[in-house]
């Protein structure tokens, strides 16, 4: 007889009705029945076939889930146990290397036999043998294969309905999979941002229940306060990225994604076609127009980037994403049941995981490479099979699994104590250690920065007041009537009294800086000198987005970032702090902002490392600081300030070094050092003025007009937002 025989007699066992009395075997039960419902709208026919290389017939997941118990848990530890069929081993085996060779992937289409009828033959047969091999009472280590098996099957429950959908979508005939078939609904409320302290938290499986191995160890990380979305990504949302231009404009996009998303030809999330000036999508349930109030969905982690980067935010860690829904549920709506949500974090092995021996270690562990971690739950996922340590996983570009977007962004409020710590044990816990500039000013830290201000070598700050002082009188043509000045940085607000005494007609006047003392002592002096000027210092972080909606119905705004304190960041921070500026001063901004230029390597270096030990005394009380605030006990004579000029990347990088072996505590966590082992505390990056124009033009800004000072050189560009790149339908964002 064939073994591809459909009419093949296999002799089973009844079912015993002890089996009844386990609730092992009623869930596993179940679970097998619920798969089976899954394709039960299905002909044989549907089942047969394959969209793509990434999706697999139905009949094939049948027929897996199968092959995995009885690879698992009857083969080796069910006495006498005979196979179904021994080909089945090649043909139903999916990845797993240590069990042997199968059938390819890409391939699976072409398995016309088995039938249908001989996979729910074996289905029923499998079925049998393991409720008898349960019945008997196996071992512990037996029954976890089962749950692990059934929790197996459930995802490939999952995947049915993607594959489905995928093979259905590519028909002309666009068939009904059910008329009412899952969708994600839309969001009961408007979106908010809501706050999440961050600090230190736990992730990973608490042991309680089932979970992967890959959701193993449970393990403590920091996280700084940031802000999570209380609800998913909708398509009005999306339809607002695509009117802007999004999938057309790179700056938006990550390299790979940007060559990905031209090579595909992507203008719109996987299954949408235009319909006239309507947008129409295919689901379950058939073509349906696009809801603008559902979230979307069929996006891949490449497009969600670049929404987010458009949108002015960004994906959330697992971590940031796992601990504030486990925290605070009640906060965010569409967690489970809705969509899997894409996070910025690569799925890679918790601290300390080890997979498990043998052939079903390949489960998880083999896939830690390249991929990205999606996290919440799809409406297609069975019902209580997620939960917060969930891992989920699939490749950066693919888009046919149920994923949509929910936004992240840092905390502006973060200079509170609390970001402080997370900051020092972040940075000296990394594995070349650094600390934050922006914690270097605390009322001594800017006390001192102003004396550093009045050295002989240090030239920035005269250069750029007599730079100032000079073209005063042009840069007031730029200033509007009724202008609201805001500077980021202020500090002591000293340059800023040449700006309000050339232009009078400025109405208001708002620092922003991240110490509050020296903000307020500042903004005083300003109120003293200027009565008739109203005075709204912000204390905030100007590295991320500070929120101005209380100068929304003020006059035009005018920023003013002096100091070439733009130097300290990155070229990509500081893409992202200029693309921030000009969000807030709205499409009519304009910029004044302080560059300092390339020099000599002496006149650098001299600068950040006078003769007097200002400079020194200011880098070290980052470390007093820690101690002051955060009960450190660094010993400070133990460390030595070193400013040095990195030509490779045109930068004055500023450090404290160890000068011996050494360790110290803040708090409960101990810091280690090695002699020599440097904690990196400050970049000053110099520019051309070429290159800080190409650099402010990727921001969005234009060059309206710059000048240049004598030797040391230092100069003041005056930006205005590019008009162009911020056209579109979203308005201001």
């Amino acid at each position: 007889m064939s073994p591809y025989d459909d009419a093949r007699e296999v002799k089973l066992s009844p079912r015993g009705p002890q089996a009844d009395a386990d609730p092992l075997i009623a869930r596993y039960r179940a679970v097998r029945r619920a798969t089976e419902a899954r394709a039960g709208p299905l002909s044989a026919e549907d089942q047969q076939a394959q969209s793509m290389p990434d999706a697999s017939p139905t009949k094939w997941h049948l027929a897996h889930v199968t092959w995995f118990f009885e690879t698992f848990v009857l083969a080796p530890h069910a006495p006498g146990y005979a196979a179904f069929d021994p080909a089945f081993g090649y043909m139903f085996n999916s990845y797993y290397e240590a069990i042997g060779a199968r059938h390819p992937r890409p391939a699976r289409g072409l398995l016309t036999r088995p039938s249908l009828q001989t996979v729910m033959a074996y289905r029923d047969y499998v079925d049998r043998a393991v409720e008898a091999h349960l019945a008997s009472a196996p071992c512990a280590a037996v029954r976890d294969l089962v749950v692990l098996g059934l929790a197996h099957e459930e995802q490939h429950q999952e995947l049915i309905a993607m594959d489905i959908l995928s093979l259905f979508a590519a028909s002309p005939l666009k068939p009904i999979y059910a008329a009412d078939g899952p969708a994600p609904r839309p969001p009961a409320g408007r979106a908010t941002m809501v706050a999440v302290a961050g600090g230190q938290v736990a992730i990973g499986a608490d042991g309680e229940g089932f979970a992967f191995d890959n959701e193993y160890p449970r393990h403590d990380v920091f996280l700084r306060p940031y802000r999570l979305s209380s609800r998913l990504t909708t398509n009005a949302d999306w339809l607002a990225f695509m009117a802007d231009d999004g999938y057309a404009r790179p700056e938006f996009w990550l390299s790979d994604g940007w060559a990905y998303a031209q090579a595909e030809d992507w203008t719109a999330p996987l299954y949408w076609e235009r319909d006239g000036d309507r947008w129409r999508t295919m689901t379950l349930a058939g073509p349906r127009l696009v809801d603008p109030q559902a979230p979307v969905v069929h996006v891949s982690f490449y497009e969600a980037s670049a929404y987010a980067a458009w949108a002015g935010k960004r994906l959330p860690t697992e971590a940031e994403w796992e601990s504030a829904i486990a925290e605070r549920a009640a906060d965010f709506e569409q967690v489970d049941g809705a969509l899997w949500q894409w996070t910025g974090s690569a799925y890679c092995p918790h601290p300390g995981f080890a997979p498990a021996a043998g052939a079903v270690g390949e489960y998880n562990a083999k896939f830690m490479i390249g991929q990205m971690v999606l996290k919440g739950g799809a409406c297609v996922t069975p019902k209580g099979h997620s939960r917060t340590s969930y891992r989920n996983f699939f490749y950066p570009h693919q888009r046919w699994m149920f994923a949509g977007v929910r936004l992240a962004e840092d905390r502006p409020d973060s200079a509170s104590s609390e970001a402080f710590e997370i900051d020092v044990l972040m940075g000296l816990t990394a594995a070349r250690k650094s600390l934050p500039a922006k914690w270097f000013y605390d009322q001594h830290g800017s006390d001192l920065f102003e004396e550093i201000c009045d050295l002989p070598e240090y030239y920035p700050t005269r250069q750029e007041a007599a730079l100032l002082a000079s073209i005063a009188p042009d840069l007031a043509a730029f200033i509007p009537d009724g202008a609201v000045l805001v500077e980021w940085g202020s500090g002591a607000s000293v340059k800023t009294r040449i700006i309000l005494d050339v232009a009078p007609r400025i109405s208001a006047y708002v620092p922003i800086d991240i110490s509050a003392t020296a903000l307020e002592s500042g903004a005083a002096a300003i109120r003293r000198a200027y009565p008739n000027l109203a005075v709204a210092p912000i204390v905030g972080d100007f590295t991320g987005a500070v929120d101005l909606c209380s100068l929304r119905d003020s006059g035009p705004r005018v920023g003013f970032f002096p100091g070439s304190t733009i130097g300290n960041f990155a070229p990509a921070e500081a893409i992202k702090l200029l693309r921030n500026a000009r969000s807030m001063l709205g499409p009519n901004g304009v910029f004044i902002v302080g560059v300092d230029l390339a020099k000599d390597e002496a006149t650098l270096t001299a600068a950040y490392n006078d003769a007097k030990g200002t400079t020194a005394a200011f880098n070290l009380n980052l470390l007093a600081r820690v101690n002051r605030e955060l009960g450190g006990d660094f010993n400070l004579d133990a460390f030595a300030h070193r400013a040095v000029w990195n030509r490779l990347e045109g930068r004055v990088e500023m450090h404290l070094e160890s000068l011996c072996r050494q360790r110290t505590i803040i708090g409960k966590k101990i810091i280690e050092f090695v002699a020599g082992e440097t904690i990196h505390t400050e970049n000053s990056y110099k520019f051309s003025l070429d290159g800080f124009e190409r650099l402010s033009a990727r921001a969005g800004w234009r060059t309206l007009a710059q000048w240049q000072s004598g030797a040391p050189s230092f100069a003041v560009v005056l930006l205005g937002a590019d008009k162009s790149a911020m056209s579109g339908g979203s308005g201001e964002r």
